[in-house]
């Protein structure tokens, strides 16, 4: 069986097939992937099939029955589930730091999440982010004084309204 040959001929209309179970274009993609994934470990029996499309075609069916059944039991399980309650609002001061901090460059926003909300040092943030150790200190150094700035001039702003 020429597989690149099966799969250029077939798989437009196994899309269109899954597409038309699913009424996902990214679902049915993912299943016609499986699909062929599992037919290229079967080729050599596949070779031997009246209609190797078919059996993708049960193939996907399948791969669609199950997708429907899982999410009929994470439905099932949502439903039994109480509604989360409700989330509080941030408060004014959670509000104006992330403010702040869109206003710092990436490298400085980076640096300062990793170091000061995952609690990273200075050495694994440099690993992760290629620079060195001094850079990351620099980062770390100029965002707290950006922040220190900005934040004071909205601290400013909030007091006169």
């Amino acid at each position: 069986m020429d597989f690149d040959g099966f799969y250029r001929d077939t798989s437009r209309r196994l899309l269109r097939y899954a597409y038309g179970l699913t009424g996902d274009p990214g679902e049915a993609q993912d299943l016609v992937q499986e699909a062929y994934a599992r037919a290229w470990q079967r080729r050599r029996r596949l070779a031997g099939y009246d209609d190797p499309e078919a059996w993708l075609r049960l193939v996907v069916t399948r791969l669609s029955a199950d997708r429907w059944r899982r999410l009929g039991v994470r439905r099932a399980r949502a439903a039994a589930e109480p509604p989360p309650g409700p989330v509080p609002a941030p408060s004014e001061d959670v509000v104006l730091l992330v403010r702040a901090m869109r206003e710092l460059p990436d490298a400085h926003r980076r640096a300062l999440a990793l170091h000061y909300l995952l609690d990273r040092s200075i050495a694994e943030i440099a690993t992760e982010t290629g620079a060195s150790p001094g850079t990351v200190k620099s980062w770390l150094s100029r965002g707290r004084a950006a922040l220190a700035v900005t934040l004071g001039s909205l601290e400013g702003a909030r007091r006169v309204h």
